[in-house]
């Protein structure tokens, strides 16, 4: 392809930068697409022409079928011209047409002369192009072709069978398979490429078959591998030996261990990275085992090509994660690369150096971050600061110098992410270090007082409402906040009210100084703040009487709000005006992700869910309505909890059945929805006979059968349970699907009067501890942890065994409570060695409980977790314990 060129222009001064493609048109290159028919070819013009029509077709222009059919039969005229350039030109563009062309496969006979040739550029060239367009048929008739040129003494014609079979892996892997002794053969080539092509394939010819890699791995790391391509590969596969062996821990013998720290001895640099890079991510590396792969990073932090530099302190910067006291010998090189041209390297310099740094180098790295700051975009300066976070967190003597800093660059110029990491970490630090709260609140303050963000603002006065009224002078606070109610847009002056009546609430000697402005904000122009102001000074009683604030109004101002607003949203849409007045208590607070619509049985229609079509109401909204519409249910009372679908059928099998589980204070409703699959039959008095001999505590009570289901049209029978009132219980359920089969007429669709009875095994069922606890969320964990109090705190530690990852763990714990993940803990960080998981929920009885789970690896493998429970009730804090101890 031709490169943008430069050209003096004689009528100016300076360079103008050019495309020599610039203003071609698809229509105007298909009318010189013509010249390829000319009796006397000229193969430069002709080579133009083809270069035109592949920039056009890399530019996304799509050529229609007819276009793409005229131009290759024209394309392929260009076969008796004997030259080689334009010839490899119409190789790239048999390939480019391939996929566009209807007759392409018409072209073969040429490839395959060319395949032929004794001019070895047309062979290697023939065969990339012959097997991007053949098929299986084809591929047999030149199978033998292939395999020769796999050990052709040509390295072109070698590489590129080698790359086709790659390819071709994917499509006819059988075929390919068959080549394993002429590519074993091209392994031992001495040609660099051709190693590399070989070695790719016959590991994915082989990666299925765990113990032929392994034999694979150790007959090539005896040393029979010079392409440094090649041994980066190599290196990799022995990776993934490594992390697939049993003997993989920490007493163990390391298998290949050897091998990849003898590659840090290659001359090769790509090799000796490659294998420093494979040493550091090794699970469950030692100190030892990381030595000689820091020692070559350090020495390619000092190295004269920036790439080089890069990916030693990217890989560096992985390991700070882990074994921070590992790379604490590079700090020096690493301080060096703090002014490094590439912004990049110094970026990752900067992280790196902040996670390995003591207390004593945090003074001297700030001086240094201060000048760099200003030279980098706001994607690294939020790294930076995300950086500074978790050092003042390691250091919290430290943290006045580190929030000075991060107070500076608030002030400076940015973006809005770039502020948002600031004011959160800001915001962190206040909450995890006691002394640096009211700096931290002062430097908010100031923030605000210039902030062209209105939902930095908000949160800020958000956060003020609450960890202000705590502070040794409340007052130097209201002044701030009060500034925004004359300065700034409605909805920072709504956050703005709000905040002032949390000071009134909490601090009485405010009172009166908080009346005066709430009534002042009683004549905003905007409703949402009148509405606010009217609210507060009637919640706080603002006839002047200064009393202290209650308990039901301090929840009011700062209890979470346990619903998520998309229910709440849902229930006033539908709530329909009436004596009754609306009742926030029946609004579902379970967090629903999944629509209305139930889990498809894969490769079916959906089974079905006998409920409102999807639409505004929630799921659980829907489930109430159904199952109140049945007459045998009506008087359960409220539902409580609904689950998700539980497939009791495999895929492709005659009828598809998931059921639902509903679950009430003293009853459970199993909801079977069912779906026939067989065109030629009718199913009548479809019901679910239900064994609960393994649930002693379960006594069914109704059953509502489902009187046809036709082929294609989901349905749902119904079997109810008592349990327990108020407790949750638990067992086993075997299911039994018993129907009357009437065959149908294909060609009426009537079916016949006779049926037959018959059975379908179904899976079982299991009723556990999570199908107890809703999902509810709370807006702020620390908050609502504190205001639950400890009376009711349960805390235990357990170990939790082998597992392939933290992550792993925390996933089981969660789905094992089903409860819901708060801010985000849910993540775990990659490589990281603890973490720290937050869960709210409510128990059956309408309990709160709150979960504070904290995860760490013991050895290799093993995780410990240490387990805190609050709850309104001893005994709830005492079952989730149990739930976690059974589980």
């Amino acid at each position: 392809m031709a490169q943008p060129l430069a050209k003096k222009d004689d009528d100016r001064d300076e360079e103008v930068d050019y495309s020599p493609f610039l203003g071609i048109e698809k229509g105007a290159v298909l009318q010189e697409a013509r010249v390829f028919n000319d009796p006397q070819l000229d193969p430069q013009r002709c080579s133009q022409v083809i270069t035109k029509l592949l920039y056009l077709l890399n530019q996304g222009e799509a050529l229609t079928k007819v276009e793409a059919t005229e131009v290759f039969f024209s394309v392929t005229k260009l076969f008796q011209s004997k030259d080689i350039g334009l010839r490899r030109m119409v190789y790239v563009m048999i390939k480019e047409l391939s996929s566009s062309a209807d007759e392409v496969i018409m072209v073969t006979s040429s490839l395959m002369k060319d395949m032929t040739s004794k001019t070895d550029m047309y062979r290697a060239n023939a065969i990339r192009v012959l097997c991007r367009i053949t098929d299986g048929t084809l591929l047999t008739q030149i199978e033998r072709y292939l395999k020769q040129a796999i050990v052709d003494k040509n390295p072109v014609v070698a590489s590129a069978a080698l790359v086709s079979g790659i390819h071709l892996l994917q499509t006819n892997p059988e075929i390919v398979k068959r080549w394993s002794n002429e590519v074993q053969e091209a392994v031992q080539s001495r040609a660099a490429l051709v190693q590399f092509h070989a070695l790719a394939l016959l590991h994915q010819i082989r990666q299925n078959d765990r113990l032929a890699v392994n034999k694979l791995v150790s007959s090539l790391t005896r040393g029979s591998v010079r392409s440094p391509l090649a041994q980066c590969l190599l290196i990799r596969y022995t990776s993934q030996v490594i992390r697939e062996s049993a003997n993989n821990t920490q007493t163990g013998d390391r298998p290949f261990y050897d091998f990849l720290e003898g590659c840090l001895r290659h001359k090769a640099e790509m090799v000796i990275f490659e294998a420093a890079r494979a040493i550091t991510e090794l699970n469950g590396v030692t100190s030892r085992e990381l030595t000689p792969a820091i020692t070559v990073l350090q020495l390619f932090l000092s190295s004269s090509k920036p790439v080089l530099r890069f990916a030693a302190v990217r890989t560096l910067n992985k390991v700070a994660m882990t074994h921070p006291t590992a790379v604490t010998n590079c700090n020096i090189d690493m301080e060096g690369l703090i002014s490094d041209q590439n912004r990049s390297i110094a970026t990752l310099a900067i992280t790196t150096l902040l996670k390995t740094g003591n207390e004593s180098s945090v003074d001297r790295l700030m001086k240094q971050i201060t000048n760099f700051m200003s030279d980098i975009a706001d994607e690294f300066k939020i790294v930076v600061v995300e950086a500074i976070r978790s050092l003042c967190l390691k250091f919290p003597l430290k943290h006045r110098s580190l929030m000075n800093f991060l107070s500076n660059i608030l002030r400076e110029e940015g973006g809005f992410e770039y502020k948002k990491a600031i004011v959160d970490s800001i915001v962190i630090l206040i909450r995890d270090i006691p002394e640096a709260k009211e700096t931290g609140l002062l430097h908010l303050c100031e923030f605000i007082e210039d902030c062209e963000f209105t939902y930095l603002s908000a949160q800020i006065l958000h956060f003020l409402g609450i960890e202000g009224p705590k502070t040794s002078d409340p007052s130097k606070y209201i002044r701030y906040i009060y500034n925004r109610v004359h300065l700034e847009n409605a909805t920072v002056r709504a956050g703005a009210v709000s905040t002032l009546a949390k000071f009134g609430a909490m601090v009485d000697g405010l009172k009166p100084r908080i009346f005066v402005l709430l009534r002042r904000c009683l004549f905003d122009t905007d409703d949402e703040v009148r509405d606010r102001a009217t609210l507060y000074l009637n919640t706080l009683g603002g006839d002047g009487a200064v009393v202290e604030t209650g308990a039901d109004v301090k929840e009011f101002l700062f209890g979470s709000l346990d619903i998520p607003l998309v229910n709440l949203e849902n229930s006033l849409k539908n709530y329909e005006p009436s004596e009754k007045p609306f009742d926030i208590n029946y609004v579902p607070k379970e967090v629903k992700s999944q629509p209305l619509s139930e889990k498809k049985a894969p490769g079916k229609k959906p089974t079905g869910l006998g409920a409102p079509p999807p639409g505004p109401p929630s799921t659980v909204d829907a489930y109430e309505k159904l199952l109140s519409s049945i007459p045998e249910f009506a008087n359960f009372g409220k539902l409580f909890k609904s689950s998700a679908p539980v497939e009791l059928t495999e895929a492709e099998t005659e009828y598809a059945v998931n059921v639902v589980k509903h679950i009430f204070d003293g009853h459970v409703v199993f909801q079977y929805n069912c779906t026939n699959t067989i065109p030629e039959q009718l199913l009548e008095n479809v019901t679910v006979i239900v064994d609960a001999s393994e649930a002693e505590e379960f006594a069914e009570v109704a059953s509502k059968p489902l009187r046809s289901l036709p082929y294609d049209s989901p349905g749902q029978t119904f079997v109810a349970f008592e349990k327990p009132e108020g407790v949750p219980a638990f067992g086993k359920f075997s299911n039994m699907l018993r129907f009357m089969v009437k065959e149908v007429d294909p060609s009426t669709g009537e079916a016949e009067d006779d049926g037959v009875e018959d059975e379908y095994q179904l899976e079982d069922l299991e009723v556990v501890a999570s199908d107890y606890i809703l999902k509810v969320g709370v807006s702020n964990f620390r908050n609502a942890w504190e205001s639950m109090g400890a009376d009711f705190e349960r805390v235990d530690e357990y170990g939790l065994g082998p597992r392939d990852s933290l992550a792993e763990a925390v996933n089981a714990v969660i789905d094992l409570l089903g409860m819901q993940p708060c801010e985000g803990t849910e993540a775990v960080p990659p490589n990281s060695r603890s973490h720290t998981c937050l869960l709210s929920g409510v128990y059956i009885g309408n309990v709160k409980v709150l979960v504070r789970l904290q995860f760490g690896l013991d050895g290799p493998k093993d995780v410990a977790m240490k387990l805190a429970v609050r709850s309104e009730d001893e005994t709830v804090s005492d079952a989730i314990h149990e739930i976690v101890a059974s589980g």
